[in-house]
């Protein structure tokens, strides 16, 4: 059997592949500015400043457009929370100069999205606002994790946030909203693959452990969920508006990082490594 590494030792063995990680997905990662995204022309003040409030006949967004940016700026809006659960495991050296790191793309993200669906008047501002405080209001809370769950876990997270943006800029039929899809879909896939280079050097260095903690999150995996205004949850719109369905993740959220961990070849594992390939042989292909 081999050795059980604790939390405290992996953060200790894997610094050194955060800081060039690090300083890998700094230099890979284009610099853009979200209020070049913005129509700013096409912003008017609102009743309370003397302008007009909104109505559904000001929004030129098609519902599949207007569907996915709402889930995605009520996700961008629970920051906080991810923050928080993903800071109390990487809380020490260049791990938290990476959670920094993320947190800030992450918020323009959110700060994008918002401005570009007020500006343009393409959601009703009351019911999203709405929507916010109680999705903010419950909150994201991860069960109690081991760091290579969290780092599975992310890694998962951010190639499923990658293409459900690549496939809102396929369905957009506005031609802002699939580059802004575009834009944060090229952050989420720089993201999944500090993530995923993480989990192949714990791959050398712990592989029974590693392994393990891929095949426990692939078997508990799922992305967050919104709650819309009119009672339904975004899981099922958005499979239904061909956005991100969950029956597609084996082929496109898992599949692809298997094949980067190369877990179907690898010679190392011993009986608790082979155990969890098993368990993940059904992903093969």
């Amino acid at each position: 059997m081999q050795n059980v590494l604790a939390d405290r030792e992996l953060l200790e063995a894997l610094s050194a592949e955060v800081e060039s990680n690090l300083t890998r997905h700094i230099a890979a990662a284009a610099e853009w500015q979200p209020h070049d995204y913005v129509p700013w022309s096409d912003g008017r003040n609102f009743e309370f400043l003397g302008g007009t409030d909104w109505d559904p006949a000001q929004s030129e967004l098609s519902e599949t457009a207007k569907l996915a940016l709402t889930v995605s700026v009520l996700i961008a809006d629970n920051l906080p929370s991810y923050h928080r659960e993903v800071g109390k495991y990487l809380r020490t050296g260049h791990w938290w100069r990476w959670v920094g790191r993320w947190t800030a793309e992450e918020n323009r993200h959110e700060i994008l999205i918002r401005n570009f669906l007020m500006v343009s008047r393409g959601v009703d501002p009351v019911a999203l606002e709405r929507m916010r405080m109680e999705h903010m209001t419950l909150g994201f809370r991860r069960p109690a994790m081991h760091l290579l769950d969290v780092l599975a876990a992310c890694a998962f997270e951010e190639r499923a946030a990658a293409v459900r943006q690549r496939n809102t800029a396929v369905r957009a039929d506005n031609v802002i909203v699939a580059a802004i899809a575009d834009r944060l879909a090229a952050d989420d896939e720089l993201q999944a693959v500090f993530f995923a280079n993480l989990i192949e050097a714990a791959l050398d260095l712990a592989p029974d452990q590693t392994v393990r903690a891929i095949a426990d999150r692939v078997a508990d995996f799922h992305v967050p969920v919104v709650k819309l205004a009119d009672g339904r949850t975004s899981d099922e719109v958005l499979a239904e508006a061909g956005i991100y369905d969950a029956a597609q993740e084996p082929e496109l959220v898992f599949k692809p990082l298997l094949e980067q961990w190369k877990i179907f070849s690898r010679t190392d594992f011993g009986e608790d490594g082979e155990k969890a390939r098993a368990e993940l042989d059904h992903l093969r292909g």
